[in-house]
């Protein structure tokens, strides 16, 4: 099954990297300019707002808590390398304000997405590493913020995170190594034996982020394709939503999508970095309603 998605609102007329789609409870859409180190919120009625900014930062991925506090994920300043090795995860209120840090950058992650299970604990990706350098991983952080716990280590560049509805599968992206990870947990941050497998390899650049839907079909945005490739709960392709203009190379940095929750309403962030389009909003049809996250319950 194909789908083509349809533009909803341009961000910005020039090429902004955008990320990190999450609805809050308001039914606003937040996402985040990432060099721009902006959180971005654009209302119900398409009004864009600005609700953070902090240059520098880097921020790459957003999870709201069902209190309603924003969760930043960031990947944090390039280095005198040009690396990623000190990224952070913030709080934020619903306004924008009260800046807490839950993850410090003396912890040495490049932070680059995160999603909340239901018992409000957070699973994170550490996008360190290349292809050859298994440097990043999945980790998960209690309840309690007390200590992070290494559940999928030695990734290439781990990147986009989503779970199951019931919580019982993990997944990941490993952006410079182009495979689809899938665990099975039996508790938060526990696989057993045998629950890991990869079944998926990529062709092509740029599994990025990813997000599940109602029925555990899992959508991952594929960056310098122009594409969402969309998966069955056990990680069978069953489809994708293709970006108008691909066929020209237009708005191929498609990074990440937001499923509205108790919607099929998709929406899916992108840029064009060749035909002038922009940083655009598009949106689609999903395969099922979207996920009640942690935020809706």
């Amino acid at each position: 099954m194909s789908v083509t998605a349809e533009p909803f609102f341009q961000v910005a007329e020039g090429p902004l990297p955008l990320e990190g789609p999450a609805f809050d409870r308001l039914g606003n859409l937040l996402f985040v300019d990432i060099y721009g180190g902006r959180v971005l919120c654009l209302s119900p009625e398409r009004r864009l707002t600005t609700l953070y900014s902090e240059p520098g930062q880097n921020p790459s991925g957003l999870a709201v808590h069902k209190d309603g506090r924003i969760f930043v994920a960031a990947v944090g300043p390039r280095n005198s390398q040009g690396l990623f090795d000190a990224g952070t995860v913030f709080a934020l209120d619903p306004g924008g304000g009260g800046r807490q840090t839950v993850v410090p950058p003396s912890a040495g992650h490049a932070v680059n997405d995160l999603v909340f299970d239901r018992q409000g604990g957070f699973y994170m990706t550490d996008f360190r590493g290349s292809s050859t350098r298994p440097l990043g991983g999945v980790y998960y952080m209690p309840p309690d913020s007390s200590t992070l716990r290494p559940v999928l280590p030695d990734l290439c560049g781990a990147n986009g995170v989503a779970l199951g509805p019931d919580d019982g599968v993990l997944w990941a992206t490993e952006f410079s190594a182009c495979r689809l990870h899938r665990a099975e947990l039996s508790a938060p941050a526990t696989i057993p034996h045998t629950g890991t497998s990869i079944p998926y390899h990529f062709i092509g650049p740029g599994p990025d982020s990813m997000r599940t839907d109602s029925q555990g079909n899992v959508y991952v945005a594929l960056n310098r394709q122009g594409r969402v490739l969309v998966f069955s709960p056990y990680g069978i392709p069953i489809g994708q939503i293709l970006l108008p203009g691909r066929e020209k190379n237009h708005f191929l940095r498609c990074t990440s999508l937001a499923l509205m929750p108790g919607s099929r309403d998709l929406f899916i962030v992108a840029r064009d970095e060749v035909g002038g389009g922009g940083a655009m909003v598009f949106k689609a049809g999903g395969f099922a309603d979207g996920l009640a996250m942690f935020s809706h319950q």
